[in-house]
């Protein structure tokens, strides 16, 4: 599922609503089969900020905030979910991670150089978070979300994201379509009235040693899985186990997951 820049529907808003606050049911799952981030994309995303005070916005259990303070980033993050919040606190105990949320955050005017954001920017409500973002920003501070991505250039993964669905594996999931979904659903750059420039889009790769099962539940914690009724699930994860049974990469034994982080990156302008 996509946002707009716009707010989108109210039909679309609440659909929005449902999926992005399923996760906190999951969150165990999630801390534990999630992947982190690519260094090299985060370097990319900081590598204009004025200055090392980060946000993690939307940080779930902080998957992107281990990255970033794998780097030596002073990192801050804001969560909504109590569930997510509360295994981000667990999991990473040096991080100063607060109650919010991208609509409403809880820092001050002018107080962070970037706002970075793994795999949830398509949750915001960009008409609010948008100022807010901007409000929170230093002067020429920097904007970024990061995804991470299968490359569906390899055979197998290609095959993988078929078998899968879109409850699954989304448009924002493969290398094939993140750009195009990613690209005008989060910063109207093309308004006279935007606080961001320029978009700039790249990727660096990655990758995640899973099982059949360990990447099975991985796929569980997708918005679409979680929100799905249970046998419609279980029939899902059936067909994808089935998949990787099927094929010489993943039937036996631990294997790469081939993926990469991209990354979208406007500026804050003034």
């Amino acid at each position: 599922m996509s946002s707009s820049t716009t707010g989108g529907r109210p039909d679309d808003r609440h659909a929005r609503l449902v999926l992005g606050s399923s996760f906190g049911g999951a969150a165990a799952t999630y801390a534990e089969h999630r992947p982190d981030y690519a260094q090299a994309a985060a370097r990319w995303a900081l590598e204009h900020a004025p200055g090392s005070r980060v946000l993690d916005l939307g940080a779930g259990t902080g998957k992107l905030s281990a990255t970033l303070v794998a780097l030596g980033v002073d990192t801050v993050a804001v969560e909504p979910d109590p569930g997510m919040l509360a295994e981000l606190r667990r999991g990473l105990p040096a991080v100063h991670a607060l109650a919010g949320s991208a609509e409403a955050i809880p820092l001050p005017d002018n107080s962070v150089d970037a706002v970075l954001s793994g795999n949830a920017m398509h949750w915001f409500d960009m008409d609010v978070a948008g100022p807010e973002i901007a409000r929170v920003l230093v002067p020429n501070g920097i904007l970024a979300g990061l995804w991470n991505v299968i490359d569906d250039r390899v055979p197998w993964v290609d095959g993988l994201a078929q078998a899968s669905g879109p409850a699954a594996i989304g448009p924002r999931d493969t290398l094939s379509s993140w750009r195009a979904a990613t690209a005008d659903i989060h910063l109207p750059s093309a308004s006279l009235s935007s606080p961001f420039g320029s978009l700039e889009q790249a990727e660096f790769p990655h990758g995640q040693r899973r099982t059949a099962e360990s990447l099975v539940a991985t796929l569980t914690t997708r918005a679409g899985m979680l929100v799905m009724p249970a046998q419609e699930r279980e029939a899902a994860l059936g067909q994808i186990r089935a998949f990787l049974a099927s094929r010489p990469e993943t039937s036996s034994g631990e294997f790469t997951l081939p993926m990469l982080t991209g990354v979208l990156r406007p500026r804050r302008q003034g």
